[in-house]
């Protein structure tokens, strides 16, 4: 397996080239696409269709297994997929947003190799400065590894090949262009995703408040879990968020890494202890002296967890995340307007002040008669938005 220098930023899949992976900007539809007549529906198939696509061209390089980041853009396709059948599990249809489950079983098995290519990238940095003959101790661990990362690959193979794997991506193909065939319901993308983001952020919110002052490197990557929630249902929407997004995108992506980083060492410092107790390897006694330091070393990152969550999410928090939420509402307030023009009982209002001869008064019981002035259809089945407390 070829090692390259791995690092832990998510870059958008659809956007990477496929030869050498780079940060990039993640482009989205402009604000000018996405007026008061862009649905969630159309949005969320939108997206759907562009994941689509990055997976069909990183799939053949991550099956050759020379590129782990090839592996890790799939891997982040995949969740990307996942994230967006659950923003918008309201909007698309119920068979679609089934998927979910396939794609957690096909990102767990990634997610598996993912760390191997990670460790075996770490050991490389780590060893490049040793002397020789410290060097000649970390072959034997090298070598473990690369044997645990090409049995990795192969499962991620046979998964790929899987049935199961393979209707996944028929049914998600074949159920984006049906739902795309079938008139969408009226959510307004300018209602719908205001509203999606304050929730996500709420609920990163209270994830970092729950933290125990010893918690454990499972409650931080929960954390790092809904702080990549929130950043997707931003991106989803950052071409109608404009500049205020592109500020807390910054926060959140350093929030990830570093929070990734703390990850990374946990995962490997307990693949070394496995290692190390399992006398069948046979590892000589000066790779596990270096298998010491090196978990000694991952040792001093994890317990460094709990400042790098307070710095970044001090960073998160404040006025980036302030700046946003005004956008957002201003974008709630627009979209309520739009409504409230467009409601039946306004175009009546309309009528009648245009005089008798454009006026066509209804009947009782027309849908004009019995129709109130207030939330229109787009926000039907969605929840009403909560009071933020800061």
């Amino acid at each position: 397996m070829k090692l390259t220098e791995i690092s832990h930023s998510e870059t958008d899949p659809a956007t990477e080239p496929t030869a050498k992976a780079a940060p990039v900007a993640v482009t989205r539809v402009p604000e000018s696409r996405l007026g008061a007549d862009t649905s969630a529906h159309q949005l969320a198939l939108t997206e759907l269709r562009r994941l689509l696509s990055a997976w069909r061209r990183h799939e053949p390089l991550a099956r050759l297994g020379q590129e782990p980041e090839e592996l890790h853009q799939l891997r982040v396709t995949v969740r990307r997929i996942d994230a967006t059948l659950a923003l918008f599990k309201h909007q698309l249809p119920e068979a679609l947003v089934r998927a979910r489950k396939t794609a957690k079983g096909v990102l767990r098995a990634l997610g598996a190799a993912r760390d191997v290519d990670v460790q075996l990238a770490e050991l490389s940095r780590y060893c490049a400065d040793l002397p020789d003959e410290e060097r000649a101790a970390a072959e034997p661990l090298r070598r473990q590894l690369e044997a645990l990362g090409a049995r990795a690959h192969t499962r991620v193979v046979r998964l790929l090949d899987s049935a199961p794997t393979r209707r996944w991506l028929e049914d998600l193909t074949v159920g984006t262009e049906a739902a795309a065939a079938v008139a969408p319901a009226t959510h307004s993308a300018l209602a719908v995703m205001p509203a999606r983001v304050r929730q996500r952020f709420r609920k990163l919110r209270k994830t970092v408040r729950r933290l125990p002052a010893n918690a454990s490197m499972e409650e931080f990557h929960d954390v790092r879990r809904r702080a990549k929630q929130l950043r997707y249902a931003i991106e989803s929407g950052a071409g109608m968020f404009g500049k205020p997004a592109e500020d807390l995108l910054k926060a959140l992506r350093r929030m990830q890494e570093r929070l990734g980083a703390h990850q990374d060492a946990h995962m490997a410092r307990s693949r070394l202890a496995t290692l190390a107790a399992d006398a069948a390897n046979a590892l000589p006694p000066a790779t596990l002296f270096l298998m010491g330091r090196l978990a000694e070393r991952q040792s001093n990152l994890i317990s460094q967890a709990d400042k790098t969550l307070s710095r970044s999410w001090r960073r998160v928090r404040g006025k980036r995340w302030k700046t946003l939420r005004t956008r957002l509402g201003e974008l709630s307030d627009r979209a309520a307007a739009t409504r409230r023009v467009r409601s039946p009982a306004s175009r009546a209002v309309v009528a009648l002040t245009a005089g008798p001869a454009a006026v066509q008064l209804p009947t009782p019981g027309s849908p004009v008669a019995e129709t109130s002035v207030g939330p229109g259809p787009e926000r039907a089945g969605e929840p009403a938005p909560r009071a933020l407390k800061h």
